[in-house]
């Protein structure tokens, strides 16, 4: 790399190679003479083509000069045509025949949907792996209790496996979003400079080939299916989608990042993603350990989500049959928006894999703060038994703030034995009764089942679209 100039971090920070590659100069002239190589096939079969000429261009197929196509360029100030003239000073013999009756986007969109859906091949499998380590996760942890959150504040318990269930349960709605995603994708076709398939038509006319045929059987060696409308692009709407599902993945891996941020907080302490032997987490702080793999992920994801916004007013602005204002930035907003979530997701792989669960600090944090959420459970048993509402509620809350007044002040959480030692609520309940109801693990409701049952469905959805 030139060090000299400006290097994007997704040339060589973020993102993994299998990903740069398919956004890659290379690979996109590889694609680019590939579909060119398609069109003159069909066109051989028509009679347009002949042996000699289809011959010439496959010889010459791979022989592709970067350096010289961008010298034409400078010249032409048009990519695809200084691409055609530097394939066809290779192909002296059918040169002449590339790019007959297409458009640019003729081969820039069937390009970019080759790519786009290769690239969702890799998310595809990166989401598969992730919803099989949360699987892992959520199957371990289950029926480990630990005290919940909301609002940032203790609240009633919950279990590990269940919140690792949250982020689950979010990929796997992406997973499906997925789905959805690859079975609209589809390529703008042959159709001609405002997609009416008119020079295509020209061509084979009084011939038994159709353009339609045309269209159909060179996208069949493709591997993609035409849309059946199109202007001279493909509706940039699939763009919008596209970025939209990997701002949604981005979105439920940062969910899951920011979260353990909190987790791995000194005043919480219960998680947090692995720290090598040899890291630094501060320059000046040598005790530092910071969660810098889940910022990172946190970052990312924030960029990713203001992509899709662009994208639509790509779709809104394409006036008429086409405008170019969309080109520049989709040269931008498509690689990069993979290249992040590449990174977010293989990022997020060695977190889970490495990740520490502090299952003492989860059990001191569930013994200081669940004696509180178990008042409400003593409220609704005590009054069961004949006591007023209103005056039990009352009393639970004046030991509560004498207790929550004590952990303010760095002392251990007497809460049960306040709740053990009022008279009121003995009237009404036995110390054993007492006890029983401020177990943390039998206020927890159905989460173990519910957050196992969640792995099941993965299990079933995943081994369904493979």
């Amino acid at each position: 790399m030139d060090f000299k100039t400006f290097i994007s971090p997704f040339s060589w920070r973020y993102g993994s190679p299998e990903m740069r590659h398919i956004f890659s100069e290379e690979y996109k002239y590889q694609i680019w003479r590939k579909i060119w190589v398609s069109l003159a096939k069909t066109q051989h079969k028509a009679g347009l083509v002949s042996t000699n000429e289809l011959k010439d261009l496959e010889k010459n197929q791979n022989k592709i000069d970067i350096d010289r196509i961008l010298e034409i360029e400078k010249e032409t100030h048009h990519d695809v045509v200084a691409t055609i003239k530097e394939y066809a000073e290779k192909a002296k013999v059918g040169g002449g025949k590339i790019h007959l009756g297409a458009t640019s986007m003729d081969i820039v969109d069937n390009a970019d949907t080759i790519k786009m859906k290769e690239a969702l091949e890799i998310v595809e499998r990166k989401l598969i792996d992730l919803l099989k380590e949360f699987s892992k996760k959520i199957e371990k942890y289950a029926s480990l209790p630990c005290i919940g959150f909301t609002h940032l504040q203790p609240a009633e318990p919950t279990t590990v496996g269940y919140r690792f269930a949250f982020y689950a349960q979010d990929l796997l709605l992406d997973f499906e979003y997925l789905q959805f995603v690859k079975k609209i994708m589809k390529g703008k076709g042959l159709k001609g400079a405002v997609g009416t398939s008119a020079s295509y038509t020209a061509l084979l006319k009084n011939n038994k080939m159709s353009a339609e045929k045309l269209e159909d059987m060179a996208m069949k060696k493709l591997g993609i299916d035409p849309l059946l409308v199109t202007s001279q692009v493909s509706t940039r709407k699939l763009d919008y989608f596209v970025l939209n599902l990997l701002s949604s993945t981005a979105s439920s891996l940062s969910k899951f990042a920011a979260d353990l941020r909190i987790l791995q907080s000194p005043m919480y302490g219960e998680w947090s993603e692995p720290f090598g032997k040899k890291q630094v987490g501060s320059s000046a702080m040598p005790f530092k350990k910071n969660p810098i793999n889940c910022e990172k992920i946190c970052s990312l994801a924030r960029y990713i989500d203001k992509l899709p916004s662009a994208a639509l007013e790509n779709a809104t602005h394409s006036y008429l049959e086409r405008t170019l204002d969309d080109s520049a930035n989709r040269r931008i907003i498509i690689p990069e928006a993979f290249l992040a979530i590449d990174e977010i997701m293989k990022t997020a792989g060695k977190i889970l894999d490495g990740m520490i669960i502090n299952e003492l600090r989860i059990k001191f944090n569930l013994m200081q703060f669940s004696p509180f959420a178990a008042t409400e459970a003593i409220l609704m048993q005590t009054v069961k038994q004949g006591a007023n509402r209103l005056q039990m509620h009352e009393t639970l809350r004046e030991i509560s703030l004498v207790a929550w007044k004590e952990i303010q002040e760095g002392k251990q959480n007497r809460m049960i034995e306040l709740l053990k030692e009022n008279k009121t609520i003995k009237k009404f309940l036995s110390e054993e009764e007492i006890i029983k109801l401020l177990d943390a693990s039998s206020h927890i409701g159905n989460a173990s089942e519910r957050a196992l049952k969640l792995t099941k469905q993965i299990k079933k959805i995943i081994n369904t679209s493979s």
